[in-house]
């Protein structure tokens, strides 16, 4: 029988790749005109929930459906974007800090310490005003505040590892560090990626909602769910019941974190449960 923590994970699983196939789908629903989320004024403003318009549509025209469909594309390119360079600046950076050690590690220890406090939000915003809008600009303004979290597992993985028998029997035989860290290390510390990833993924969902909601990150022409709230919070001025325009991408930027963190959580039971019976 599953456990809960797997069932739950499962679920994680149902909803992620769910989120996954609406972003793989809307390029090939856009081409083929069954999407249109970028048409400006070329439905009545406000209308609610019908047969033609599933989600309404907003202040702009614009399809909610539409527009919820395709943000499912830009919040997986920005997360994977992001969590992918934290992942190849945190773990080699983790890896070389650990296994040298000296004024190196303490050096990148006091850096990545100061970046994990400032809150994630805060950070990413800050960087985001100053490289400006666009996907791979609002995926690296989110990666640098992940970048400390792999960097401390990584790091803290390698000192507990390097002095194990193998790697001091690859020393004794010469071997470079470069051959070290990565035919020997790297196998051995890498093995908790997956969960922070997820976690990380999570959290990136939210942080790109935030700086969206604060008019940063993605341009206003591209389908974004957290733009299209703030959008959604300017229309509500006019005292009007218009709640399907906050709804719907509210609903997808929960459900998408609540699914990924539900891999997370699953992820992190498999792991300590392995380590508990190692």
């Amino acid at each position: 029988m599953k456990s809960v923590s797997q069932k739950l994970m499962s679920i994680g699983f149902v909803i992620s790749i769910a989120f996954l196939l609406m972003a793989i789908a809307s390029p090939l629903l856009q081409a083929a005109g069954l999407l249109n989320p970028n048409e400006f004024l070329s439905y009545p403003i406000h209308e609610p929930p019908s047969s033609q318009h599933w989600f309404g549509t907003d202040l702009q025209g614009h399809d909610v459906f539409s527009r919820t469909i395709a943000g499912a594309g830009v919040a997986w390119q920005v997360t994977i974007a992001s969590t992918i360079i934290s992942i190849v600046v945190g773990v080699p950076l983790g890896m070389i800090s650990g296994y040298k050690g000296g004024w190196l590690d303490r050096g990148l220890v006091f850096l990545m310490d100061a970046l994990y406090t400032l809150p994630s939000l805060l950070l990413s915003l800050t960087i985001a005003f100053v490289v400006g809008a666009g996907v791979w600009n609002a995926a690296f303004a989110i990666s640098v505040a992940y970048i400390p979290q792999y960097f401390r597992v990584i790091r803290n993985q390698t000192v507990s590892t390097k002095n194990e028998v193998y790697i001091e029997a690859a020393q004794a035989i010469g071997a470079d560090t470069k051959t070290i860290l990565v035919k020997y290390l790297a196998p051995n510390v890498i093995q908790s990626l997956p969960v922070i990833f997820t976690l990380n993924a999570a959290d990136a969902i939210l942080t790109l909602a935030g700086l969206g909601f604060l008019g940063l990150g993605i341009p206003e022409d591209v389908p974004e769910w957290g733009h299209d709230l703030k959008q959604a919070l300017d229309a509500l001025s006019t005292g009007e019941n218009i709640w399907w325009t906050t709804v719907f991408p509210g609903l997808a930027i929960t459900l998408m974190a609540i699914g990924l963190s539900l891999v997370g959580e699953g992820l992190t039971q498999r792991f300590s449960n392995k380590k508990t019976e190692g």
